[in-house]
C-alpha cells in the first residue's frame, strides 16, 4: 500500500532513466543554522507586530476608547499567537530547511533593521 494520497502521483517529480536525482540531503549544521535563522525571524516579527499593534494612546486600557486601536490590538494579538504557534511547527523536508537558510540570511538583517527603525 502506498503512503501517497490519491492523485498525488501527478506531482511526483519523475526523472528519465539514467538521470541522477539531485542530492536533497542537508547537513546538521545547515539544519541548525536554518532553525536558528527561522526562530530569530519569527521572534523579530512578533516584536515588530507587538510594537505596531499597541494602542497609540498613553495606556494599554485606552484601547477601548478608540475602535481603531481595539481592532489593531485584536488583529495584532491574533497574528502574534499564530506566529508563536509557527515556532513549534518545524519544517518537514530538506527543501524547507534550504529555503529557511537562504531566506533567513536575507530577511533576518532586514527585520532587525525594521526593529531598530520602529523604535
Amino acid at each position: 500500500m502506498s503512503s501517497m494520497p490519491v492523485g498525488a502521483a501527478q506531482w511526483e517529480r519523475r526523472y528519465p532513466p539514467g538521470v541522477k536525482r539531485p542530492d536533497t540531503r542537508i547537513s546538521s549544521r545547515q539544519r541548525l543554522l536554518a532553525l536558528v535563522l527561522r526562530t530569530i525571524f519569527i521572534v523579530a516579527l512578533v516584536v515588530v507586530i507587538v510594537h505596531v499593534s499597541m494602542p497609540q494612546s498613553a495606556s494599554f486600557w485606552a484601547a477601548y476608547d478608540a475602535p481603531a486601536d481595539l481592532v489593531r490590538l485584536i488583529f495584532g494579538f491574533g497574528i502574534c499567537v499564530w506566529l508563536a504557534l509557527q515556532l513549534f511547527i518545524l519544517p518537514k523536508d530538506p527543501g524547507a530547511y534550504h529555503t529557511w537558510l537562504y531566506l533567513g540570511l536575507a530577511a533576518v538583517p532586514f527585520v532587525v533593521i525594521c526593529i531598530v527603525g520602529v523604535w
